[in-house]
């Protein structure tokens, strides 16, 4: 069995988008993967649909948002699969938010999945993976929280936490032999991305999405952003100062 065959992949958000595309492609690559999402029928669908087998790729149903589910799921995984070697935390949410609809309650919910549940995945893997003093997680945010955007104002700021997150932690776990890195896609043809009423810019598959997360998985960096030319440019955005990233973002966007 090859090195990759022995590593053990849990993909938490694996019921669609760019969560799906990653298990097949995951599974293609030699690795095997613990699938995880709030829907059993969805997840018991794509491992017939990837020809998942019971030895390498296994089920288990969770919300990310339920802390106490989270730390049985972890259990269940490493009983039934082994140490857990990989975990993405790719559950998320979104929703496009005019000012005119303002909605606490819609950046509650944001901040719940795309933030605390990352967090909450992190006090679920963190026990377990200190005292082996090894491990990967790699956490799913979006160039979208590079700077605060027009219409997006729940989600650029749950992604911008999970990023200042993963940051933050990122010196103590490397310390203790564990890697935490972030994804950070630009547009993604997704049923959340669908929502959108506007022309997105180098709109990329779910499959081509995942194919650069699994390219550099075994890599070292602490980003994986893509597409590049996007990514750049939103991190140019993030460069400017406040006199210059508001008036171009006002005739980029028409607000």
């Amino acid at each position: 069995m090859s090195g990759r065959g022995c590593r053990l992949v849990w993909l938490i958000g694996a019921s669609s988008g760019i969560g799906a595309a990653l298990a097949g492609q995951l599974l293609s690559a030699g690795y095997r993967v613990a699938l995880s999402a709030r829907r059993a029928e969805r997840l018991n669908a794509l491992r017939v649909g990837v020809n998942g087998t019971v030895e390498n790729c296994g089920v288990f149903p969770v919300d990310v948002t339920d802390e106490a589910a989270l730390n049985t799921c972890v259990k269940a995984i490493e009983a039934e699969m082994g140490a857990i070697d990989i975990a993405i935390i790719n559950a998320g949410d979104y929703q496009p938010m005019p000012l005119t609809e303002f909605d606490v309650d819609l950046f509650r919910r944001l901040m719940e999945v795309n933030y605390l549940g990352v967090v909450n995945c992190l006090g679920a893997l963190l026990p377990v993976m200190l005292p082996r003093g090894a491990g990967q997680i790699l956490v799913t945010a979006s160039v979208a929280g590079y700077r605060g955007l027009p219409l997006a104002a729940p989600y650029s700021a749950s992604k911008a936490a999970a990023i200042n997150l993963a940051e933050a932690l990122q010196p103590e776990l490397r310390k203790q032999g564990i890697q935490i890195r972030v994804i950070n896609p630009g547009f993604v043809d997704t049923p959340l991305t669908r929502k959108n009423d506007f022309r997105m810019p180098f709109l990329i598959t779910p499959e081509s999405a995942a194919s650069r997360i699994v390219a550099q998985l075994e890599r070292d960096h602490f980003e994986i952003a893509f597409p590049r030319r996007f990514a750049w440019l939103m991190k140019l955005l993030r460069c400017l100062p406040y006199r210059l990233y508001f008036p171009l973002v006002n005739r980029m966007t028409s607000v």
